[in-house]
């Protein structure tokens, strides 16, 4: 214990202290102390004074109502994406990104379509995130979804690192001993809007893809700055979510990151409204969507497994192959994308949160909810490229294109992934 309204909890294996009075450090605390009570399979080696494994960390976080404690709905790590040459071969059941927003944002929808499920079969279930749509949530200007997210529920994020992509680039700069920008990568030349990584940092305010280093497989993965600013836009859900969730209530509130990793003009640039979201500020969409900034905030309080935390300036750092996943409903340990110990093509092998199950999931929502109409809407489509043209996702699909082509420009689908949805 220190002063006045501080305390302290146990991380990794010290003991922290934060402000009580913070809400950026209780946001952060609920993902820290979530993570660690998860298995020791789900996070990286331990440390010695030799060897430190580093990982980041992101969590979604719902506080309810005033004054009550941060609940952490769900937390991903990871560090790593699918190279481009093989997408293909994914079949939907491998993850094509696993950075650890990423995760932490399909495992939030993976926990919303668990919920949608469990109210669908139990009505009279009471769900701590969502209930089903009054008649004032209905129309086809704010959307027709079933179900809806409370409306005095607030969603925040934590993570450990700054997004990778623009809003981290000032960092990147501040962080060289060269000062020149790096040139970009011969495969990139004749995409100057769509650079590799850090790529070329001199450019600023441009969509950027993933990964970061100049000799690593090319991706089209794109960096989770610009997927977050999306999500402005779209809200937290994804596609399969959005067809049975409003997103009125969907957007995130706060993205909470360390204060070493915060970059004011980065972050301004990449998500505020003065800066390349300007041409979509205040905009308003059908289907319950508009651009909802969120602010971004800072904390003290550290990941016992960044790469901050080594235990001395001469300990070798390594990246850790684990990616965790959590909600209230699933536990795994990803390596690659898919389920560790599990064959590359082990059908058993595919996550709960990868595209293929979540899609199973699906048809098991309409089913219990009777909505015959909508379940022979997607069987009939049989694979996802073509449902996800149909007049289901036409709201949100505009959204995406307008935002891609007015703010977010260079933005380019990574769409080759295609595979047929068979219910289980």
């Amino acid at each position: 214990m220190g002063g006045a309204g501080i305390s302290s909890f146990i991380h990794g294996d010290k003991r922290v202290r934060f402000c009580m009075g913070s809400s950026e450090d209780a946001i952060a605390k609920a993902v820290l102390e979530t993570f660690d009570s998860l298995p020791a399979k789900l996070k990286p080696v331990k440390p010695t004074a030799e060897i430190f494994q580093w990982n980041s960390l992101s969590g979604i976080v719902a506080i309810k109502g005033h004054g009550r404690k941060p609940e952490c709905l769900s937390l991903g790590t990871g560090i790593k994406c699918i190279p481009i040459d093989q997408v293909a071969q994914a079949n939907g059941s491998t993850l094509h990104d696993w950075h650890a927003e990423i995760v932490a944002l399909r495992t939030f929808n993976h926990f919303l379509l668990r919920e949608c499920l469990d109210l669908a079969t139990s009505p009279d279930k009471i769900s701590p995130i969502i209930r089903f749509s009054d008649l004032d949530d209905l129309s086809e200007a704010s959307g027709l979804q079933p179900f809806s997210i409370h409306d005095d529920l607030e969603l925040h994020m934590y993570s450990s690192e700054a997004p990778c992509g623009d809003a981290s680039m000032e960092l990147i700069i501040e962080a060289q001993v060269d000062p020149r920008p790096w040139s970009m990568h011969d495969s990139d030349e004749g995409t100057p809007q769509m650079l590799r990584g850090r790529g070329g940092f001199a450019e600023l305010g441009i969509v950027r893809r993933k990964p970061a280093r100049a000799d690593a497989p090319q991706t089209l993965s794109k960096s989770c700055s610009d997927k977050l600013a999306l999500k402005q836009c779209t809200s937290l859900l994804s596609g399969c979510t959005s067809l049975f969730v409003n997103p009125k209530n969907a957007y995130l509130k706060s993205l909470v990151i360390p204060k070493a990793q915060y970059s004011a003009k980065g972050c301004d640039r990449s998500f505020g409204t003065s800066g390349r979201l300007k041409p979509v500020a205040d905009r308003e969409w059908y289907g319950g969507y508009s651009f909802r900034p969120f602010d971004v905030r800072t904390t003290d309080l550290e990941f016992a497994h960044s790469r901050r935390s080594k235990p001395t300036p001469s300990t070798e750092l390594r990246t850790s192959n684990i990616s965790a996943v959590f909600n209230p409903h699933i536990q795994e340990a990803l390596i690659l994308g898919r389920l560790q110990g599990r064959q590359k093509l082990d059908p058993k092998g595919a996550s709960a949160i990868c595209s293929k199950r979540m899609w199973k999931t699906v048809l098991q929502v309409f089913a219990a909810m009777g909505m015959p109409a909508l379940l022979q809407s997607v069987s009939e489509s049989m694979n996802v490229r073509k449902l996800k043209e149909s007049v289901l996702f036409a709201d949100r699909q505009r959204v995406k294109d307008e935002v891609r082509a007015e703010a977010l420009k260079g933005w380019v689908r990574n769409d080759r992934d295609d595979f047929v949805i068979e219910p289980d």
